[in-house]
């Protein structure tokens, strides 16, 4: 297993990486979009790293899921909150962990339910092994080689911790 560097520190690769990306494609006024629970938190520090000038959105991507039946529905439905449309925006889309991809497609799936984005840059705290889908993240704090029975939990908002878990495989 590899070391877990601290939040904080990924924070701050993560915020100097975007701006690097922003910077190199000439978008000066991104939409951030966070990724409820993990996602949203980390997008909240984002975003004040980069004093972007659009306000925060959320998405809560519950009923864009399509893992269900492995993973089951979970219980604390949170609203999305994203401007009207997003037709024509430069989106950064911000999540905790990128592993099989599924999160990233549904979150994919709902925003362009609001419309027809211009691009989305994706912004992972965490990458870890086991996509499932051809997802890649544009930036990335860490990349983890966890154990098949780990995985890793983000907690917060403040401060922003996690902790390696093990889970039981048993079928």
């Amino acid at each position: 297993m590899t070391h877990a560097a601290q939040p904080d520190q990924l924070l701050e690769k993560l915020a100097t990486d975007l701006e690097n990306l922003l910077e190199q494609r000439n978008i000066s006024d991104p939409l951030m979009v966070g990724i409820h629970t993990g996602g949203a938190w980390l997008a909240e520090h984002l975003h004040k790293k980069l004093k972007l000038k659009q306000p925060l959105a959320t998405l809560d991507i519950s009923f864009y899921r399509d893992d269900f039946s492995r993973i089951g529905m979970h219980p604390q439905v949170k609203t999305s909150s994203l401007p009207p449309q997003v037709e024509d925006c430069h989106i950064i889309l911000v999540d905790d962990v990128l592993q099989t991809g599924r999160t990233i497609r549904a979150a994919m799936n709902e925003l362009f339910d609001y419309g027809r984005p211009a691009s989305i840059m994706l912004a992972c705290l965490i990458e870890r092994p086991g996509r499932e889908l051809p997802v890649q993240a544009d930036v990335v704090g860490q990349s983890l080689e966890l154990g098949e029975n780990e995985h890793i939990k983000l907690t917060g908002p403040d401060p922003l911790t996690w902790e390696i878990k093990k889970i039981n495989n048993a079928k």
